[in-house]
């Protein structure tokens, strides 16, 4: 049994559907262990009716035995608490008391000098902190137009597409029918400086070779 239920009848099948719906992956953004475990659970391949389920299935199970031994390992419980860092400055000046209660009634003025200094050195790395730059991770279908397309060449052109903010990962070539095949490609984007239009745009200008793109999966990062 799985977090899902039985993964070999329809129930389980569609509750890890509904969850697959807005993921590419059962943890995080990359293939880790939690999927090869979940894999292992189905004893054949997922009712068709259940889109998002098969194309995570067929996705994981492109990997070879030894690429998914590469695969991170899973999550630890979210309810367990990370090992104190004895080297994180920042954990260690959150936890100052700055403002703490002194055991004697008045301070001194050197006291107060040393404490005006804690605080404005607490402040600055406060301030010095980046700003968090919001991405996505997107998983893109590029159609050809036959069998007889180079596959090798669409995934040469889309790479060709260099932007600020565009990241391009993994890829690979996942059967349509009648031989036919898509090139399944991931890339990190930046939301402020790419959009998936932009992309769209850029990969379906290529018309010898594409017939059409679309988003199988798209995640906050």
């Amino acid at each position: 049994m799985t977090q899902f239920g039985d993964l070999t009848t329809e129930k389980g099948q569609q509750a890890l559907n509904e969850f697959l719906a807005s993921r590419s992956y059962i943890e995080g953004y990359t293939p880790s262990q939690s999927d090869v475990k979940t894999l292992a659970a189905f004893k054949s391949e997922p009712s068709g009716q259940f889109a998002h389920c098969c194309r995570w299935f067929k996705h994981i199970k492109s990997y070879s035995c030894e690429e998914t031994k590469g695969f991170a390992a899973s999550e630890a419980p979210k309810n367990e608490k990370p090992a104190a860092d004895d080297d994180d400055d920042d954990d260690d000046d959150d936890e100052i008391d700055l403002f703490g209660d002194s055991d004697e009634e008045e301070e001194t003025e050197e006291e107060k000098r040393i404490k005006e200094e804690r605080v404005a050195k607490y402040n600055a790395k406060k301030e010095k902190k980046p700003a968090l730059v919001p991405k996505s991770q997107v998983l893109i279908d590029v159609k050809p137009w036959d069998d007889e397309t180079d596959m090798v060449e669409i995934e040469r052109l889309v790479r060709t597409i260099v932007m600020d903010g565009l990241i391009w990962g993994k890829s690979q070539l996942v059967p349509l029918a009648f031989g036919i095949k898509k090139l399944q490609i991931q890339c990190v984007i930046e939301d402020d400086k790419v959009s998936t239009d932009t992309l769209q745009e850029e990969i379906v200008a290529f018309e010898d070779h594409v017939q059409s793109m679309d988003i199988a999966a798209f995640n906050k990062v």
